[in-house]
């Protein structure tokens, strides 16, 4: 994972696109605090990385548009806060000048205010309070942002029957009455906490009509969700619940290049059995002050080259086939 640079200058070509990222600025007008792990939290200096993101993103002619990888508000804000720190924030993003802000919703999200109220606040496209979209940027890629929460024990009405399936699944596979607590969930099966989400039926069906159709258009697909879809890429206890069906899916079609995430805070890399790229994006909230966390990625033909700054490290993802 070294740095990207000297590659770029050496190829000498221009990117087909260039985009910004940041993920997990989970602001708060409250204290720093500490993760359940013990790693601090910088809530109120998040927004700063975020506006030293836009401010470096808009003076970069180059760039299209930007992906906010969720959790833009942080959990422990107080409720009669959220709206405000949801709307604050989204100012923040506004002041982008360069195209659309493309956000995705994550579980602090989902803690703060409930899906209907939030996905317009985001302008996340939507029919029947879904989360997952796609758009193509450029006619050679398409980008295909999933709602990791779609099957989720947080953010619909307790009687929905999206919440039934996940308070069924956390039944099942985690013993604990806090279901936030992996304790005695053994390796992979940590990932079954309730700050966690499946895709659902109806979305995965939906990700292999976008797939069938980008390979129809010979595009490349670039997948980007909160939830890390590889666990060579993430802790277990932040993984999808249903990565595995998920991947299955993704690995029907060689189209699919690469996978971007969030939530797992200390940021991950891998390549899996199929060649895929797994990228896990450090987060904004865990800067200390006067330290960043954000970057861009200049897409190729043939790879993506990801510019961190500062605590998101450069990486330099070359397609195999």
């Amino acid at each position: 994972m070294g740095s990207a640079t000297g590659i770029v200058s050496a190829q000498g070509k221009q990117p087909l696109l260039s985009f910004g990222i940041i993920s997990d600025v989970q602001y708060a007008d409250i204290p720093d605090g500490h993760s359940f792990l013990g790693v601090p939290r910088y809530y109120r200096h998040s927004i700063l990385v975020l506006q030293r993101a836009v401010q470096k993103w808009n003076k970069m002619q180059k760039l299209k548009f930007a992906i906010n990888f969720g959790d833009i508000v942080d959990g422990f804000c107080p409720k009669d806060q959220s709206l405000n720190a949801v709307e604050k924030i989204v100012h923040e993003f506004e002041i982008f000048r360069h195209g659309s802000v493309y956000h995705m919703i994550g579980n602090h999200c989902l803690y703060s205010l409930p899906r209907d109220r939030l996905l317009p606040l985001l302008r996340i496209p939507s029919v029947d309070s879904r989360a997952y979209y796609d758009f193509s940027p450029i006619p050679e890629y398409r980008f295909v942002v999933l709602d990791g929460y779609d099957i989720s024990a947080i953010g619909w009405p307790q009687d929905h029957p999206k919440t039934i399936e996940a308070l069924k699944c956390l039944g099942e596979r985690n013993p604990n009455s806090d279901k936030n607590s992996p304790t005695g969930l053994v390796g992979l099966e940590r990932r079954f906490l309730m700050f966690n989400g499946a895709v659902g039926k109806d979305q995965l069906e939906w990700l292999d009509g976008v797939l069938q159709d980008a390979i129809n258009s010979n595009q490349k697909v670039v997948i980007c969700c909160h939830l890390p879809l590889d666990p060579g890429a993430s802790s277990p206890a932040a993984l999808l619940w249903n990565y595995d069906e998920v991947m299955d899916v993704i690995h029907r079609y060689n189209c699919v290049k690469v996978c971007l995430a969030g939530h797992d805070h200390k940021g991950g890399y891998s390549i899996d059995s199929h060649g895929l790229h797994h990228r896990v994006l450090e987060a904004a909230l865990e800067c200390p002050p006067g330290t960043d966390s954000f970057g861009y990625v200049d897409v190729f033909d043939d790879r993506l080259l990801l510019f961190g700054t500062d605590r998101m490290k450069s990486t330099e993802m070359i397609f195999t086939s």
